[in-house]
């Protein structure tokens, strides 16, 4: 089986052999049923195969679709005249590569359709090729437009060039309304959805089907796919790693499974992990591996955002679907960037809560930020984690607490801010990182952590406070009855209590029981 990691056109994929998840049947009802659609899906999520999906069929290319749904609903297979915008392939780094970008497309199209108004604005000519595609071929045009955001997110920041692009996309946007008459059908995609005054204000009459229940699964891969299309390549899969069936259809379920773009619908799992962990018998960190966007730190640093909540944000429908540059709130970026999806909702206050899709995804997020907002190195996480877990998993709680003594005594140039905030995210990456590998349980309160560590032979519990004593962090934990409900329990108990402080900005004492 030839999987296609990477591949974004429809056509080399079916000339080639390549495996395809036929996603034609919701193709043809996208055409069929409407005919301006916007689409919000995180990177590497199939977005662009769809773009080249819809080219194909728009372009009447029915060889292309033997043996798929489609084949047996589209009757006509008309040529329309296709105008395809990528904005995908160009560092943004000021509004003249935004110009250029666009000039490109233009004269091209231009030079198919021709056009005696290329001195003009840039609207302008997208409106009179618009125009001349219909003159010329006597049917109406076709837009598609890929990563249409691409600009603005490279941008996230920077409020002036932010502006400068939303100008420049809302002008030349506006134009698939004001030429409605000669368009058959327009397809625009991106990573995030820009609200307010933005680069759709004007384009009412776009549909956003990206909490559609009808058209959820039309990127990305569901369960019923993976064993329609893959079975055999699960078998394999399982037979490398020296598992079980049944095993490896859970591990694929945790590690890439979990998107869900609407509550109460069909899970989604992200499709460049499934078919490079296919492709190389080998579970991995795929999706993650392709790098995460620096605009997400980004935001939540400037936002000083408290990452013990990452797993516990609550948002109405309004803020999950639109983003306002000047806003100072990240979830809505990083949910539709796909490192958060819906895990619930209540239907009473019309609050969607939200946490991460999956393992993949809360791992990778979590080394990533590691770096960023401690002193542990990049490339050094697995070994700072090993050494910690190593001193859990042999009942050496001094030497644990010596490693987080040290981490600390290395963070001052890194500590800007609030200081209680920064405590707070560092102990949540550390021991987030430690619950990968065995079981922690957190609760939280101002200026205190308290935390429960087991694993096969011992059990560490802990309370960490702020400008408080150490001594009255294990009291504390006697107090409250923090160890009481494993007294009976036949491994180890060590009680743990600590004091960071906010003068000498790292951890003041510890003691242990």
């Amino acid at each position: 089986m030839k999987y296609p990691i990477g591949i974004q056109s429809f056509e080399s994929l079916r000339n080639d052999g390549y495996v395809y998840v036929d996603k034609t049947a919701l193709v043809y009802k996208l055409a069929d049923t409407g005919r301006y659609y916007f689409l919000s899906r995180p990177r590497r999520f199939g977005k662009s195969l769809l773009i080249s999906t819809l080219e194909a069929y728009f372009s009447g290319k029915k060889e292309l679709f033997d043996g798929l749904a489609i084949e047996e609903l589209e009757k006509d297979w008309t040529e329309y005249p296709i105008l395809h915008l990528d904005l995908n392939s160009r560092l943004y780094e000021n509004a003249d590569s935004l110009r250029f970008e666009l000039n490109k497309h233009l004269e091209l199209w231009e030079r198919l359709y021709g056009s005696e108004f290329s001195d003009r604005a840039l609207e302008e000519r997208f409106y009179h090729v618009i125009m001349k595609a219909y003159e010329q071929t006597g049917q109406r045009v076709v837009i598609l437009v890929d990563e249409y955001d691409k600009p603005m997110l490279q941008s996230i920041g920077n409020e002036a060039l932010q502006d400068e692009y939303r100008n420049i996309l809302k002008a030349f946007y506006s134009v698939l309304k004001t030429q409605d008459r000669y368009i058959r059908f327009a397809f625009l995609t991106g990573v995030t959805k820009f609200g307010k005054v933005s680069v759709f204000s004007d384009l009412n009459n776009l549909k956003d089907i990206s909490m559609d229940e009808r058209y959820i699964d039309i990127c990305g891969i569901t369960e019923a796919e993976i064993h329609r299309y893959f079975e055999e390549a699960i078998h394999d899969l399982a037979a490398k790693e020296g598992i079980g069936y049944e095993e490896c259809c859970d591990m694929l379920k945790e590690l890439y499974d979990g998107y869900h773009f609407e509550t109460g619908t069909v899970g989604i799992y992200n499709p460049f992990s499934i078919l490079n962990t296919f492709d190389s018998l080998k579970f991995g960190d795929y999706w993650f591996e392709t790098g995460t966007p620096s605009f997400l730190v980004h935001l939540l640093k400037q936002a000083d955002y408290n990452l013990n909540n990452l797993q516990k944000e609550q948002v109405s429908a309004d803020v999950l679907n639109s983003i306002d540059s000047m806003s100072r709130n990240p979830i809505p970026v990083i949910y539709q960037s796909g490192y958060l999806t819906i895990k619930g909702y209540d239907n009473r206050f019309k609050i969607y809560n939200l946490g991460f899709p999956n393992k993949e995804v809360e791992n990778g997020f979590i080394k990533y930020l590691l770096p960023l907002y401690t002193p542990v190195g990049e490339n050094k996480t697995e070994f700072f984690v090993a050494g910690f877990i190593s001193d859990v998993e042999k009942g050496n709680p001094d030497g644990f607490m010596e490693r987080l003594c040290s981490l600390f005594a290395d963070s001052d140039y890194r500590i800007a801010g609030d200081m209680e905030k920064y405590f707070q995210n560092s102990l949540y990456l550390i021991f987030k990182l430690l619950g990968f590998y065995t079981e922690v349980e957190r609760t939280t309160s101002r200026g205190r952590m308290d935390v429960v560590l087991k694993t096969s032979d011992y059990i560490y519990v802990m309370e960490l406070k702020l400008d408080g004593t150490a001594e009255d962090a294990l009291r504390q934990i006697d107090e409250r009855g923090y160890a009481a409900p494993f007294m009976s329990d036949g491994r180890k108990l060590y009680k743990i209590g600590v004091n960071f402080s906010s003068a000498t900005r790292g951890i003041e004492k510890f003691l242990i029981e």
